[in-house]
């Protein structure tokens, strides 16, 4: 094989593309570590939390979610296909009328929402939401 000097810089940028990939975390893995640092690694709890999202969102810029938990005192929402995971936290004082939040938030692709409460008791709950994304809104 002749290496010409346009073979040798199509191989020399292959070679870093290939290595700057290979050092990149995965998504769900940036989810996992985010919920981490938040528990500190408890144990989490499914149920007693409810997330509402829509299953299909035509547009991923302003993907509406609510999320509530009696007795929570923390809840934080995550999009596990994001570039960043952690996207909302709602704190609540001893004197919140109701433990819920809504907002409208970006998603990058069809993912899951991991919604995951903090109760007054120390304990962690979580529910998680489908959304199936047809147009990106995290600039893909």
């Amino acid at each position: 094989m002749d290496l010409t000097r346009r073979k040798a810089l199509a191989l020399g940028t292959g070679t870093l593309a290939a290595a700057m990939l290979a050092g990149l975390p995965a998504f769900a893995s940036l989810t996992d570590d985010a919920i981490a640092a938040m528990t500190g690694g408890a144990d989490i709890t499914e149920g007693g939390i409810d997330l509402t999202a829509p299953e299909i969102a035509e547009n991923g810029n302003t993907v509406p979610v609510e999320v509530s938990a009696p007795g929570a005192v923390e809840i934080a929402l995550f999009a596990s296909g994001n570039p960043t995971p952690a996207v909302a936290t709602f704190k609540f004082g001893p004197l919140a009328g109701s433990r819920s939040g809504s907002t409208r938030i970006r998603l990058a692709k069809t993912q899951d929402v991991v919604a995951i409460a903090k109760m007054e008791d120390g304990s962690f709950r979580k529910a998680s939401a489908t959304v199936k994304v047809t147009i990106g809104g995290c600039g893909g």
